[in-house]
Parts: structure tokens; C-alpha cells; sequence
């Protein structure tokens, strides 16, 4: 637990300053080359005044995730009835914002700040799933894939597929729509499958 911080209350106006100082620089330079200094010099304020609310530049990181600032357009798991169609359409779209430059780099800039702080690490995978958890996506899916069975482990499910998102992401090698069915089809199983065993 941080200690509390003592000295004025934080100004509205300078912390969506600050926030938005740190979302411009993240995205230009990343999390290794962002700094307190630059961070300050662009909102126009002191390096006090920061450290006086945000104990570090992951804090700080963190708080834009929060307010929507970094990966903004989450990729939610539609509910069409068809799970597998659901998750390859999904990953489909988590791979087309990897496309981008921009966006592949901002989610491996927000990788390597995941390693600082665990809560950039959950926040990063909400903001790849959306407000529609994966796993409640594959809850009520049960019954519709050989793996897809009432003690299925679906946490495990859902982290093999944002793992894969992340081994992806790093090695920067973006999935085509047919290797998303093919990721989908080797989690869930296919329906000639007899299931697990």
C-alpha cells in the first residue's frame, strides 16, 4: 500500500492535463523512453506536482488505462449463438488494431509497462476484452464445443487465447482470419472431437 500523499487536492483540470500529456508521449515514445520530466514539460507543470499525486510513471500509465486513454476502442465478444464465429470474429479484430503500427506498438509499449505494474497487466487485458468478460462469453457457450463442458476450465480457455494475442503481439506476427478459426478450433476442440478424454 502507497503512502498517503500530503499537500493540496489535485486539481481537475491539471490531472486531465497531466493524463493526457502522458497518453500523447506513451504513444509517441513509449513506456521505456516516457519520463516524469517529459510528462511535466508537456502538461506544463512541475515534476512536484506529479510525484506529489503518482508515485511513478506506471502509476500514472495505469490511471490513463483507466480513463480510457491508452487502447481505447476495447474489442468486445459478441454474443451471436455461434461461439466459435464469436471469438474468430473477435480476434480478428484484436489483430486488425495489431496492424496498425501505431496500435501494435502501443500494445507492446503497454506490455513491457505490464511488467512493472500488475495493474496495467489487468487493465491491458480488459481493454483487449472488453466489458463482456471472455469467460462469461465461454459460460454461455457451454455445450457448444467438445471443450466447452460444465467443469471446463474456462479461465485457462480464455487465457490461452489473450496469451496467444500477447506471443503475437511481441513476436509481431498478426494471425489471418483462417488462423483465428484454426487458434478457436484448437482451443474449443471441433465437432468431430469426442471431447476430452
Amino acid at each position: 500500500m502507497s503512502p498517503t500523499r500530503s499537500g493540496p487536492v489535485r486539481s481537475e483540470a491539471a490531472r486531465q492535463k497531466i493524463l493526457r500529456a502522458t497518453a500523447s508521449r506513451f504513444a509517441e515514445v513509449g513506456f521505456d523512453h516516457l519520463t516524469i520530466e517529459g510528462i511535466a514539460a508537456d502538461a506544463g507543470v512541475g515534476k512536484q506536482t506529479i510525484y506529489r499525486w503518482w508515485g511513478s510513471k506506471s502509476a500514472i500509465v495505469a490511471e490513463c488505462l483507466v480513463e480510457g486513454m491508452l487502447l481505447p476502442q476495447a474489442h468486445p465478444i459478441i454474443n451471436t449463438g455461434d461461439i466459435r464465429a464469436d471469438l474468430a470474429a473477435w480476434l480478428d479484430g484484436v489483430f486488425a488494431t495489431l496492424g496498425d503500427p501505431a496500435g501494435e506498438g502501443l500494445l507492446r509499449s503497454l506490455l513491457a509497462a505490464a511488467t512493472d505494474t500488475p495493474e496495467i497487466a489487468l487493465r491491458v487485458r480488459t481493454s483487449l476484452i472488453g466489458e463482456q468478460t471472455m469467460t462469461g462469453r465461454l459460460e454461455a457457450a457451454i455445450g457448444q464445443a467438445p471443450n466447452l463442458t460444465a467443469d471446463a476450465p474456462l479461465a485457462e480457455i480464455a487465457e490461452a487465447l489473450v496469451g496467444t494475442i500477447i506471443l503475437r503481439a511481441l513476436a509481431r506476427s498478426p494471425m489471418s482470419p483462417a488462423e483465428s478459426l484454426r487458434l478457436v478450433d484448437a482451443v474449443l476442440g471441433t465437432r468431430g472431437d469426442s471431447g476430452p478424454q
